[in-house]
């Protein structure tokens, strides 16, 4: 009898392309080999706002999901410092100085049409998103810190600082993922759904270039 591939195995190895095609997407690729410019993280942190501030808001609402609470933390919450941010890198009228990107839009009305009322589609989102950021996000930070000369100013976004053990947090993560009570039919479904989310991600990256080359034109 073969043995049974855990949940959170199996979701981490059937996104993993899609995973990798989103973090060599060209704009993304470009910030990370010191290629782009501030403007270039500016305007990734700006797309961000309008994905968390989805994202979090949504979480408010699933917290009385039984299942979906499980994965919610306020030690989680990126809302406050992608806002902090924002006021360091552009002032403090960046709320009228930023839009979402058409990808942006699509990604937030998904986030909040699943949200509303799917509480597996609204953990692939938010599995995505945070295990992310705990992951290559901490890589990322501090390659924008020495590229711009950021110290914390800048990359909050990126400072958990009531996670004290990102590695042993996405542990417990994964437990959780591995204990939900979701059946074959309904995992593959949060699978795609994960799918989904990356695609949305490598998308915004081809946004943010075509932005950025509108620019320059």
């Amino acid at each position: 009898m073969p043995e049974l591939v855990p949940f959170s195995t199996a979701l981490r190895e059937r996104s993993s392309s899609a995973h990798s095609g989103s973090e060599h997407a060209g704009f993304m690729a470009d910030l990370m080999r010191g290629k782009g410019t501030r403007d270039d993280y500016v305007a990734l942190v700006a797309q961000h706002w309008f994905i968390y501030e989805a994202l979090e808001d949504v979480a408010g609402r699933m917290s009385a999901d039984p299942v979906a609470a499980t994965f919610i933390s306020e030690k989680l919450t990126r809302l406050p410092a992608l806002e902090a941010d924002l006021a360091f890198l552009i002032g403090d009228d960046w709320r009228e100085r930023i839009a979402p990107l058409p990808t942006t839009q699509r990604y937030v009305d998904r986030i909040r049409e699943v949200g509303a009322v799917w509480p597996g589609g609204f953990v692939a989102h938010h599995y995505t998103r945070y295990l992310g950021d705990l992951s290559g996000g901490q890589f990322i930070g501090k390659l924008m810190a020495r590229q711009f000369g950021f110290e914390t100013n800048g990359i909050g976004f990126y400072l958990f600082d009531e996670v004290a053990d990102p590695a042993a947090f996405k542990v417990v993560y994964r437990e959780q993922l591995d204990a939900a009570p979701w059946d074959a039919d309904e995992q593959a479904r949060i699978i795609d759904e994960v799918l989904v989310a990356y695609q949305f991600n490598t998308d915004l990256f081809t946004d943010l270039a075509d932005a950025k080359a509108a620019q320059v034109a």
